[in-house]
């Protein structure tokens, strides 16, 4: 950490803050407090610079528009790719994750440049993926089966310095015919998945702590927050056999 707290950086929620993606802080700070980590959240609008020294940033999704608008902005800004480059965590959802490659598909489908801090290219898929996804982890994170919420139009393909965050066991992820589903490298990491993405999955909140704090972090009590999530999981799986 950069400090004796988590600082998380909420970027842009005028701009990128759909489907509850702020939840994805609520999360973090719940879960930290529980282990006695105490944490500051700012809220960065877009006519605010991006402060370089966060100790975790988060980014949600948006229309084309405001995306486009916010990628624009986070380029010239340069604050979160100079944090990104001193290692620290990025999560992002949807727009957010498409923005962190090198490019995206504006309103009529044009590639728009994005930040690079991410080896993926987005375009616009054929089809819209709208539903429930499901999604088993790479094994090298540690994390349990995943799921969300997607609603997008977006087709990601991953480059050579990229990894699938996971594999789809039901919805469509990144679009790309592959069966993967958002993408990572080093402490940067991307996925389609609303939700709030971290309040359905509380171990993908802790992988952030982790990589946050430098290390292994004391167990909580989740078992409520387990028993939810098995019904949700069991519910989609079954309405998708």
């Amino acid at each position: 950490m950069s400090s004796d707290r988590i600082k998380i950086v909420w970027i842009y929620p005028d701009l990128l803050a759909t489907y509850g993606d702020q939840g994805n802080t609520i999360v973090l700070e719940r879960r930290a407090a529980l282990r006695g980590i105490p944490t500051e959240t700012v809220h960065m609008r877009s006519d605010e610079p991006v402060p370089p020294d966060g100790d975790i940033y988060l980014l949600g999704g948006g229309e084309d528009r405001p995306q486009i608008l916010a990628a624009h902005r986070l380029r010239r800004d340069g604050g979160l790719a100079a944090a990104a480059q001193r290692g620290a965590v990025v999560f992002a959802v949807c727009a957010g994750y498409q923005i962190l490659g090198h490019e995206f598909g504006g309103e009529e489908g044009q590639p728009v440049p994005g930040l690079g801090l991410l080896d993926i290219s987005s375009g616009r898929g054929e089809q819209r993926a709208v539903g429930e996804i499901v999604g088993d982890v790479a094994t090298e994170l540690n994390v349990p089966r995943i799921t969300g919420f997607e609603n997008h139009q977006g087709a990601t393909r991953l480059g050579p310095n990229a990894r699938p965050l996971a594999r789809v066991v039901a919805g469509i992820g990144n679009g790309g015919g592959d069966g993967t589903e958002g993408a990572y490298a080093g402490h940067i990491l991307g996925t389609y998945m609303h939700g709030p993405a971290l309040v359905r999955n509380p171990g993908l909140a802790d992988l952030l702590l982790r990589w946050a704090v430098g290390s292994e972090l004391r167990p909580i009590d989740d078992s409520w927050a387990g028993r939810l999530r098995e019904e949700r999981l069991n519910a989609v799986l079954s309405a998708s056999r």
